[in-house]
């Protein structure tokens, strides 16, 4: 397996190289130059598996086995998949009489982050031990990657990791949820800023060769593949135990980044056999109007009560660009250079057309949003987050047509609990493990918008490349 740039300029590399870089030199992100199969009887043996089990089959097509054997590939995995909270680990649980909720919160962080973050965590220390280096990672988060990535690199001995957030823009659980790590590798910066300015920030660090060479800069976003690669077994699982490859099945994904819904495009080119995917947006809904509109242009970043769909400019979404755009990185390269510069997508009309016969979408406000949080506790006694909210809505929103319908639930409710509370008048409790969170002291550095005072302080504070 060799990785390309969905940008076309950087030649082809090994996962090795694509887990330690992130992005592409070109500012492309990696993808596979092909896509490993599974077949039906493949899919179909995948059902009395373990979740790890099956995560393991499901990655070991990307990895080179002479960087991770057999063996240390379902130790690294079963490993990364241990502090889970539930035995199934993403259980299913039926919301109606075709509507299921796949429950992604029972990690570490309560997040669907944990899925791919905790597994690179784990990648990153075998590979880093053998090489006998160290790495800078440094993210944008808008709420749930910030927490998620902390907690799988606090603590390691070959990694410093800066996580950027924006100030004012996350819920107070997830803004604690890193602040109070107290590990001497973790460093938070809350930035003047949106999530969008974070993002631009980390992704002109990556563009400074100089700096990116000399402190080993890596990414924990999901513009790293082996983030969307961790992510797409859970759509293999939850097929699995839906009854795949023989029963119909949709999927409704809450996603601001485009990096969860894509984890399920790469699994349906892999062969699992999904019918439609429906993506959830809410107010800041560039998704939406490009799959439903044909119009791809920027706006407003608005603050809405699902804040980790605060987003404008959606970085995953290249990934699937390249394959609408047959694959040309040239073509990708210009189309992106032309979106930063006129905020509005060239040809995404067509591009739109394209994508139709697989991609839907629906969104909703905060007040629909609140409607869904409220109807689901009244008809079935769960306690839903606003961002699986959005997707329970995008569900009620779409015609049924026969198939099983997954939603899948990000976030666990007491992440989001004063929007919740609005809702159903309960204010969901955190787990045992996080009952104190809202009483730790908190650490972080607020700097402005700025890339050279950004850059400065991450070079102030990285530990040296090359481990002692």
């Amino acid at each position: 397996m060799k990785y390309v740039s969905t940008r076309g300029s950087t030649p082809k590399q090994s996962f090795e190289d694509v887990l330690l870089s992130g992005l592409a030199r070109d500012g492309g992100l990696f993808v596979p130059d092909a896509w490993p199969q599974m077949s039906a009887e493949d899919i179909r043996a995948l059902a009395p598996l373990s979740y790890a089990e099956i995560v393991t089959r499901i990655v070991r097509p990307f990895i080179e086995v002479e960087l991770v054997g057999d063996a240390d590939l379902a130790r690294i995995v079963e490993q990364a998949y241990s502090g889970f909270r539930h035995p199934e680990i993403a259980p299913l649980q039926q919301l109606d009489e075709d509507t299921w909720v796949l429950e992604l919160f029972h990690g570490p962080t309560l997040a669907f982050k944990d899925f791919a973050l905790q597994l690179l965590g784990v990648l990153f220390d075998h590979v880093l031990g053998q090489r006998g280096e160290r790495l800078t990672i440094v993210g944008a988060t808008s709420g749930d990657t910030g927490s998620a990535a902390i907690e799988a690199c606090r603590d390691r001995a070959n990694l410093d990791i800066f996580m950027l957030f924006p100030e004012g823009r996350v819920s107070e659980v997830q803004r604690r949820q890193m602040t109070t790590v107290t590990s001497e590798n973790v460093y938070n910066v809350a930035l003047r800023g949106t999530f969008d300015d974070c993002q631009d920030l980390v992704k002109a660090m990556f563009a400074d060769h100089p700096l990116r060479d000399l402190l080993g800069l890596s990414a924990v976003n999901s513009i790293n593949w082996a983030r969307v690669m961790g992510q797409t077994a859970y759509y293999f699982v939850a097929a699995a135990r839906m009854g795949a490859p023989d029963a119909r099945l949709s999927f409704f994904v809450p996603t601001g980044n485009f990096g969860n819904v894509y984890a399920g495009y790469v699994a349906r080119q892999m062969g699992l056999p999904i019918e439609k995917f429906v993506v959830a947006s809410n107010r800041n809904d560039i998704l939406y109007r490009f799959f439903d509109q044909g119009d791809m242009s920027i706006t407003d970043v608005e603050p809405s009560l699902s804040p980790s769909m605060d987003i404008q400019i959606s970085s995953n979404f290249e990934r699937l660009m390249f394959d609408l755009m047959d694959r040309d990185g040239a073509a990708v390269a210009a189309a992106m250079q032309a979106f930063r510069a006129e905020g509005s997508l060239p040809d995404s009309a067509r591009l739109s057309a394209d994508a139709k016969g697989l991609f839907l979408a629906q969104r909703l406000d905060d007040e629909e949003t609140l409607d869904v949080i409220r109807s689901v506790h009244d008809d079935t006694g769960m306690l839903i987050d606003p961002h699986t909210a959005v997707a329970v809505g995008a569900a009620r929103k779409t015609p049924r047509d026969g198939t099983r319908r997954i939603v899948l639930a990000t976030a666990h409710p007491a992440k989001f609990p004063d929007a919740v509370e609005k809702a159903t008048g309960i204010r969901p409790a955190l787990p045992p493990h996080l009952a104190d969170l809202l009483e730790r002291p908190e650490r972080a550095e607020t700097l402005d918008n700025d890339f050279q005072t950004v850059r400065d302080y991450v070079v102030a504070h990285a530990t040296a490349r090359t481990a002692s």
